[in-house]
């Protein structure tokens, strides 16, 4: 595993064996610390959006692993800009052994493994999330067991990046994906199509629909995301007038299954996307969710590495 630019790149199996890592490194680090596996490694961290939980999670996985970090802000950089992206990648290969890249382009991230001699991760962009997408399925995992095929994720809202990568993980993994959006604020459709032909070979069902109320009929999982991301920010009005009728509250969830989760990738805006009520009710895993990021990206970290 050179890179890791999206879950869709990789087999059912290799990503049951991430996550499989996954859940053994996180039970490593809880019962003695983890194995210095990353030791004399270092990660250049490249952001051209901010972030609390990939760049905490990133840096505290490397250093728990006996490896560094290194932050590298947009305006050091100016990826695009005041360097092109193939010298950064050129550049960068020398210096450090991994890259770490949260872009607003997905073209850039493509443009930097292509371009780098070490590995490459997509720490997010406008197209896809595959960290957060692999720590999902390890919370879905952790709480429904790990043969759990069959089951039902909905996801409410604006399908955007988040959702692409939710949509592919859990096609990979035989779960049935639903998604109620509003017109105009539909899938990818190129992020469909690979979900299609992945959920031809696991039996995985997808479905999109309009209704939010019907797509969190016998959901096992409920999720959702702001209704204005990063780069939007002049939307924002207008998305407040069209997404209300898809809030995850209470009634909401209560028309799921009994035993429903409700996830966010966070950061939250409560009072529009979800209420106060569910972020911090008894069907909440938004936190071990967030926690989750830093055990599912050891597991990424050690494959493009090849250590561990």
């Amino acid at each position: 595993m050179k890179d890791f630019l999206a879950i869709s790149d990789y087999s059912s199996d290799e990503i049951q064996d991430l996550l499989d890592l996954a859940v053994a490194l996180k039970k490593e680090y809880f019962e003695k610390g983890n194995a210095p596996i990353f030791k004399g490694k270092v990660l250049g961290m490249i952001f051209q959006k901010p972030s609390l939980r990939t760049r905490v999670s990133f840096d505290m996985a490397m250093r728990h692993g006996g490896g560094d970090a290194l932050y590298l802000s947009p305006n050091e950089i100016g990826l695009g800009k005041r360097e092109s992206i193939a010298d950064v990648a050129r550049v960068l290969s020398g210096y450090v052994q991994g890259l770490m890249a949260r872009v607003f382009d997905h073209e850039h991230v493509l443009e930097l493994a292509k371009w780098s001699e070490i590995p490459v991760i997509n720490g997010l962009s406008d197209y896809n999330h595959p960290c957060q997408g692999m720590a999902d399925a390890l919370t879905i995992i952790e709480k429904f067991g790990k043969n759990s095929k069959g089951l039902n994720v909905s996801y409410v809202g604006d399908a955007n990046n988040v959702t692409v990568s939710l949509m592919h993980v859990s096609a990979l993994l035989g779960w049935n994906v639903t998604v109620g959006s509003p017109e105009g604020y539909d899938m990818n459709p190129k992020a469909v199509e690979i979900a299609q032909e992945i959920a031809k070979k696991t039996g995985s069902k997808l479905t999109f629909i309009r209704d939010p109320h019907e797509a969190v009929k016998g959901a096992h999982v409920i999720y959702t995301d702001t209704w204005t991301s990063m780069g939007q920010e002049e939307e924002s009005a207008k998305r407040e007038k069209v997404f209300p009728p898809y809030q995850v509250n209470a009634k909401l969830v209560g028309e799921a299954d009994k035993d429903v989760i409700v996830m966010h990738c966070l950061p939250a805006h409560r009072g529009q996307e979800l209420t106060d009520d569910v972020a911090d009710g008894a069907h909440s895993v938004i936190f071990p969710q967030a926690h989750n990021r830093l055990h599912a990206q050891k597991a990424i970290l050690a494959r493009v590495f090849g250590v561990g």
